[in-house]
């Protein structure tokens, strides 16, 4: 038997390396895609892998074998043999890569099944082979190229499921190309071929011509496999080009979840269409106090009960959904209950269709804006209140002022009528008395007024606080349902305090508890008694006067806020806040306190602490007994007197003439110039205070300055005089009596006999 040699075609077997070497390459990149990918593409790309592994091996098998060729003996191959070696290499390279894709382990059992399946195609195609010639192999070449079909496949596993690079995956195709054609033409080398005499009938049936076929399946797995790559290319382009996408969108999330995140004071959630919440951020959580619990909740959690009850929740939301925007202002509940003032902004957030898809929620904590806001309202208010209260005062000084006059006019009028009255008729006499008890009274009245008005002297004086309060019964008459009723002891020191602003913090008191009376009544209580200092008093014995009553009384937080300038209870109108700001201020000017205890309920304490006064000698009254009598002067003198108001002027012209004195009558202060300065002499000016044109003050600088020496008396209301040149200019108050005017007189006249007597040192000329 002769064993006959074979050649080989070399371009063929060059272009079955080539093939071999693409077919590796093209496998290992699509496995690159089936990683990159999931589901339905991986499966996809996992068997445009298994067809580019196995079906260029067997290209380049079947290329291999059209290289080959014997002398003498034509080769052709079976079809169905052809395509069963074709079916075998596929089949086993997808089902080594999925079963290596879902378990690393079964690399090399995957690998030897697919190194076998690939040396079975080898020989079946050798089996397809039709020619007149037996084939015959050598087992050592058989296990060997087995086993190099084996190692390429285990290596061709291992690559498919790791990170490589292009040059990699190049460099390892040619390896493995090399690697494959090793393995083909190791098996062909352990072939031999040995003719035949006659071939079998069915041998050239159906059989295809060598080199045409060998360059068909060349140009179509080439073909094939440029398509894949293309394809692959594509994809991974495709890919990479999403991949940096998704990463600009990833970071740009991340940096807008970073800004987010990082605006700790907004509350800045979403909304689904059905108003819960998506999504929470730390300023949410900072501000009203949930976590990720909230997640999943309606909105409405954080609106108040009464919110709630109104539907405001899903009316915000509806005017989001209609207007695109919804923003405004209310009460927010935090987690723990409390309640914050919150600036709110609901923006509806649609898709690319234009359809709702949520809603972004942003809040705002602005309660100290607001709080701010009421406050800046509060003071607008109290300045407005402070400046009637200005208004009123300076129209009850006025009243007060034009009343003194009247009363002055009164009291001069009855003084005189009752000393000309001749009848001895003592019921005259007691009405004449009272009339003028009751002008008295009217200018204590007056002087409280001037006092409110800061139109008074206020000066500290020794008082009896129990005969301050009887003196001011008066002013204590409110509704017949209320009972006022003063308790005090027998003895009882006194204090130094300012008198009229003592009076006016009794009064407030009262009108305070008056106001806090309810409709059917109640009581105010006015009592005094002695205590020792107390904590922030210095030490030494005080007096302390307080204020009850029976009314609805304060909570803890009116309480609080009671003694602050312009806070009040009483509504816009009806209170100015000052009351017992102004009873604090003079308690502690005067070394003492206010003390305020109250509950709901249960009425009322207000104390005034005053220090116990060491001096017990009390003021003279200023008040002049009606039933005194003028004494005459000792000499008749010249008056001017000057007044504006024609009934004072009168009565004080007659109450001087009354007296014997010579009386020139003055209108204003620029008549009683021209008379100064027509008249051969005026020994005293008698001349009111506010006048129009030049004032009393005014009045006598003039006369200062044109006839010095003569006197001036001023007759006013008014105890403080702003801009006096002349601070020791005698005064008289009004109203005043008879007797008070010639008190003053006389003690002017010797005042200026006095002044005349002493006579100047003139030193001598040397």
């Amino acid at each position: 038997m002769h064993h006959h040699p074979g050649s080989h075609d070399p371009v063929l077997v060059a272009l079955s390396v080539l093939i071999a070497a693409l077919s590796s390459y093209t496998a290992l990149d699509l496995a690159t895609r089936m990683r990159a990918a999931s589901g339905l593409a991986s499966l996809a790309w996992l068997g445009a892998a298994a067809v580019a592994m196995g079906g260029g091996i067997w290209s380049m098998h079947f290329v291999a074998m059209l290289a080959f060729s014997l002398p003498g003996v034509d080769i052709s191959y079976d079809p169905l043999l052809t395509l069963l070696s074709l079916a075998l290499p596929i089949l086993v390279a997808a089902a080594a890569f999925v079963i290596v894709s879902q378990r690393s382990n079964a690399l090399v059992v995957s690998g030897i099944g697919m190194g076998l399946a690939i040396s079975g195609m080898h020989y079946t195609g050798m089996t397809a082979m039709r020619m007149a010639a037996s084939i015959h192999y050598d087992p050592l070449w058989v296990v060997l190229s087995i086993a190099i079909g084996i190692g390429a496949s285990i290596v061709a596993l291992w690559l498919a499921f790791r990170m490589t690079s292009v040059l990699e995956r190049i460099a390892a195709g040619v390896v493995m190309g090399l690697a494959i054609s090793g393995m083909h033409y190791a098996a062909m080398q352990g072939s031999s071929f040995i003719p035949m005499d006659g071939v079998l009938g069915r041998a050239a049936f159906g059989t295809v011509g060598q080199a045409p076929l060998a360059f068909l399946i060349a140009g179509t797995t080439i073909v094939v496999l440029v398509i894949g790559l293309a394809v692959a290319v594509h994809d991974r382009s495709s890919a990479e080009r999403a991949g940096r996408e998704a990463e600009a969108l990833r970071r740009s999330e991340e940096k807008f979840r970073l800004l987010v995140e990082g605006v700790a004071d907004h509350a800045i959630f979403m909304l689904d269409p059905e108003g819960r919440v998506a999504n929470w951020n730390l300023g949410a959580i900072r501000l009203i106090g949930y976590g990720e619990e909230i997640v999943g909740a309606d909105y409405a959690i954080l609106h108040t009960d009464e919110d709630r009850d109104a539907g405001v929740p899903e009316a915000v939301l509806l005017d989001a959904r209609r207007e695109g925007k919804s923003a405004g202002e209310g009460w927010r509940v935090r987690k723990d209950g409390s309640r914050f003032w919150a600036e709110a902004t609901i923006r509806v957030v649609r898709n690319e269709r234009g359809e709702a898809i949520g809603f972004a929620n942003i809040v705002r904590d602005v309660t100290e804006r607001r709080r701010a806001q009421e406050a800046l309202e509060r003071t607008r208010d109290a300045l407005v209140v402070s400046q009637k209260m200005e208004t009123v005062g300076q129209l009850t000084g006025g009243v007060a002022h034009d009343f003194n006059n009247i009363l002055a006019v009164i009291t001069g009028s009855l003084e005189l009528a009752k000393k000309r009255l001749q009848t001895e008729d003592p019921r005259i006499h007691r009405l004449l008395d009272n009339a003028i008890h009751g002008a008295l009274r009217g200018a204590s009245l007056t002087q409280r007024m001037l006092a409110f008005a800061r139109k008074q002297d206020l000066k500290p004086v020794v008082v009896d606080v129990p005969e301050l309060v009887r003196g001011m019964s008066a002013l204590l008459k409110f509704n017949p349902a209320i009972r006022v009723e003063t308790r005090f002891p027998i003895e009882l020191a006194k204090v130094k305090v300012d008198a009229n602003q003592l009076e006016l913090a009794v009064l407030n008191l009262a009108v305070n508890a008056r106001d806090a009376m309810t409709a059917s009544g109640g009581t105010i209580s006015i009592a005094a008694r002695e205590e020792q200092a107390i904590d922030g008093l210095a030490e030494g014995r005080y007096v302390a006067l307080s204020v009850s009553d029976t009314g609805s009384g304060m909570d803890e937080e009116t309480l609080k806020h009671a003694q602050e300038p312009f806070f009040t209870t009483k509504g816009v109108g009806k209170g100015t806040g000052l009351g017992l700001s102004m009873v604090k201020g003079l308690a502690e000017q005067s070394g003492g306190v206010l003390m305020l205890k109250s509950r709901i309920g249960e009425g009322t304490t207000a104390e005034i602490w005053l220090p116990a006064s060491q001096d017990e000698k009390l003021p003279e009254p200023h008040a002049v007994e009606p039933s005194r009598t003028a004494p005459r002067s000792h000499r008749p003198v010249s008056v001017l007197v000057v007044d504006d108001d024609l009934l004072v002027l009168d009565s004080i012209a007659a109450m001087l003439d009354d007296l014997g004195h010579a009386v020139i009558e003055a209108r204003s202060g620029e008549e009683a110039v021209q008379l100064l300065r027509r008249t051969p002499k005026v020994d005293i000016v008698v001349t009111d205070y506010a006048m129009p044109g030049m004032n009393g003050l005014q009045l006598a600088e003039t006369v200062a300055a044109e006839h010095p020496g003569t006197p001036v008396v001023l007759c006013t209301g008014y105890a403080e005089l702003p801009g006096s040149a002349q601070p020791h200019l005698p005064r008289i108050s009004k109203p005043f009596d008879q007797a008070a005017l010639v008190a003053v007189m006389e003690e002017v006249m010797r005042a200026r006999a006095d002044a005349r007597s002493v006579l100047p040192l003139r030193p001598k000329r040397a």
